[in-house]
């Protein structure tokens, strides 16, 4: 059975954005990215905010052609460009572009769809989260805990329709002090 998965860094008061959307506090290493890699490689399909999509496109379709790049890079480069996404958006919804699905409406269907081909990954793309949250269609998180307050940005959890147990399937942490914890419905 292929999943919805949401991989997400948070801060440890709730936060997977600052005020403003900044996400300096964020920290990353090579051993994460190769952990990140292991379940990118199993997702068919990512799904998107408009925003975080817009950042991503603008990044990622040429990251890996760079005389610098990366591993990883090149390897989530080239997972970008095979993976077909879709793109949660209002102001979107209706625009055509080849390897892309662009919707507003339909939400349990289009994941439906989406989860016939194999796993779907999203990254960052908090309203899409809440939505995808207060429509219970998230089977596994990937949360990333970075040793940080904000006291206010964007939370991870808001609009939830009430209780929601999940259960803790591994943990692991970084030598850059993150922690990832793993959960699955």
């Amino acid at each position: 059975m292929h999943k919805l998965i949401v991989s997400e860094h948070i801060t440890l008061d709730g936060y997977v954005a600052g005020p403003g959307g900044s996400m300096d506090w964020i920290s990353l290493d090579d051993d994460m990215f190769d952990y990140v890699g292991a379940f990118t490689g199993t997702a068919e399909t990512a799904l998107y905010g408009r925003h975080t999509f817009e950042m991503m496109d603008a990044y990622w379709p040429t990251a890996g052609n760079k005389p610098n790049a990366s591993k990883h890079d090149k390897d989530h480069s080239a997972w970008y460009n095979r993976v077909q996404k879709l793109v949660l958006s209002r102001s979107l919804a209706g625009t055509r572009r080849a390897g892309v699905s662009f919707f507003a409406e339909n939400l349990e269907a289009e994941i439906a769809n989406a989860l016939q081909r194999g796993n779907v990954l999203v990254f960052g793309s908090p309203g899409a989260v809440h939505t995808l949250f207060r429509h219970d269609l998230v089977d596994e998180m990937y949360l990333f805990i970075n040793g940080v307050t904000l006291g206010a940005g964007i939370p991870l959890f808001s609009g939830i329709p009430g209780t929601l147990r999940w259960n803790l399937v591994a943990s692991r942490h970084f030598k850059n002090g993150v922690q990832c914890l793993h959960y699955s419905k």
